[in-house]
């Protein structure tokens, strides 16, 4: 069981071996998040941006700060005005599932990108048979908003994944 201390961080070059994980290991991502190996890109985006931009950005979340996961942050606008609407992610690593890090994750990635960018809006999207995935959600106080029908590739064929969105203030 991992639990202790959970924080969010910059991403620094000692952390790109485990972030790759998330796109060559389908341990890494876990069943509900896994669509294919698409290779190691960590190091790539790294060297383009250190995983911060206005477009689509990446921090690590941290148990006693040993590299758990990650937590992203992308533009998903909606017709209103520029950064008013984020889709945010956390995944973890295989150890770290399970224990309340991930709904943690959740809320300091809620503050803080409610705390640094003008978003009003921010949205999560989770498999529909994910049902831990959509607890966590609701703990941290996401409402489920609608089902969207066979969006995502997983394990040969389309699924459904379940809309849930936070406001700013709401």
């Amino acid at each position: 069981m991992k639990t202790g201390h959970i924080a969010l961080r910059g991403i620094t070059e000692a952390d790109l071996p485990v972030l790759d994980r998330f796109s060559t290991d389908p341990d890494g991502t876990g069943t509900f998040q896994w669509t294919s190996f698409t290779g190691p890109r960590a190091r790539r985006r790294f060297a383009e941006d250190g995983f911060l931009s206005p477009a689509s950005s990446a921090v690590a979340v941290t148990v006693d700060s040993v590299v758990a996961g990650m937590a992203t942050w992308e533009a998903a606008d909606r017709g209103g005005p520029a950064g008013g609407c984020f889709r945010v992610g956390v995944a973890l690593l295989p150890d770290y599932r399970g224990h309340g890090t991930a709904a943690k994750a959740y809320q300091l990635l809620v503050d803080q990108v409610f705390r640094h960018t003008r978003a009003h809006r921010l949205e999560a999207f989770v498999d529909s048979e994910d049902l831990a995935g959509q607890h966590t959600l609701e703990k941290t106080g996401f409402h489920r908003e609608g089902l969207l029908c066979q969006v995502t590739w997983r394990d040969g064929g389309y699924r459904d994944e379940v809309v849930y969105a936070i406001l700013r203030e709401g």
